[in-house]
């Protein structure tokens, strides 16, 4: 258990958790709720709700528990980090690479590689675990934004929410799509017969990706892709379900033989600091593996 945080109350008027989350800037409002509800929070010597309303000369003793061990274990895995800074870590994820830990995949994740990058990782939600706020599929590659604390999760994902947030995506798909620019704009959910692929299901989610024409090949389209909504496997359902499915894509499309993933790249990344406001906009080059791929679509 930490030591306490002491605040004095100078104006009277304002509710206890609204008091405590503009000065407790890597809190975010929900966690400081929860800590006062678990009585990890006083007036004067006594525990309150968060709904308090305070009094001039009252006395705030806040104490921050140490983060509980999560099940995820810190694993020395490289990470290829494009942007750091105390509230936030982007990282240009590899192929191959899981986000979470699932069934065969415990220690060699995205999860254990942040765990270990940053051992003094604040514990989001009390948990000492990274505060992964979107992911992408082991097998595509591109940029991925991680969570230090409360705030900067709470921040990012209220822009994913709101759409906010900025994703590109270059895809390499079979074919030539009759339209320069378009939109699918179809419903995905879980496959009625194939349980572990996603399909096009009236009654899934609400699932919209934009996609624009970039270079065209012998039998492919290159395509800068920008999905509005994030939904699993989205650009890979959506693209197969027009008729163009990514090369490579084992799942809803077929295998290449000079292909050992599905052509599928998180090029761009651009969100709204969590902490300054200020708008970042980060970009990745293709990886070498799909960069070689296409120069031997132009050499034929």
């Amino acid at each position: 258990m930490g030591d306490p945080i002491i605040f004095d109350v100078n104006a009277a008027g304002e509710r206890l958790d609204t008091f405590l989350a503009a000065r407790c800037e890597d809190l975010s409002r929900s966690r400081l709720q929860a800590l006062i509800s678990k009585g990890h929070v006083t007036v004067d010597g006594k525990t309150v709700r968060p709904s308090r309303v305070l009094k001039s000369g009252e006395q705030i003793s806040l104490v921050v528990p140490e983060p509980e061990p999560s099940h995820i274990v810190a694993t020395a895995i490289p990470l290829d980090v494009v942007f750091e800074d105390r509230h936030l870590l982007v990282v240009d994820k590899s192929a191959g690479m899981t986000v979470h830990p699932a069934p065969g995949h415990y220690d060699d994740t995205l999860a254990n590689a942040v765990l270990a990058h940053s051992p003094d990782l604040e514990g989001v939600g009390g948990e000492l675990r990274p505060g992964i706020v979107h992911r992408l599929d082991k097998d595509t590659s591109g940029l991925l934004v991680v969570a230090k604390n409360d705030v900067a999760h709470a921040g990012l994902s209220a822009q994913f929410k709101d759409r906010s947030i900025t994703k590109g995506y270059y895809a390499l798909v079979h074919g030539h799509p009759e339209q320069p620019k378009a939109v699918v704009d179809a419903p995905i959910g879980r496959h009625p017969k194939h349980r572990k692929r996603m399909g096009i299901v009236d009654s899934g989610r609400a699932s919209r990706t934009e996609y624009t024409v970039d270079v065209k090949y012998a039998g492919f389209t290159l395509l800068d892709v920008r999905p509005e909504t994030g939904r699993t496997h989205q650009i890979r359902v959506h693209m197969a379900s027009i008729g163009h499915p990514l090369a490579g894509d084992t799942v809803y499309g077929q295998p290449h033989p000079r292909l050992t993933r599905h052509f599928l790249h998180a090029y761009l990344l651009g969100f709204d600091h969590p902490a300054t406001g200020e708008r970042i906009e980060l970009r990745s080059e293709l990886h070498t593996d799909l960069r070689e791929f296409l120069e031997s679509l132009r050499l034929g």
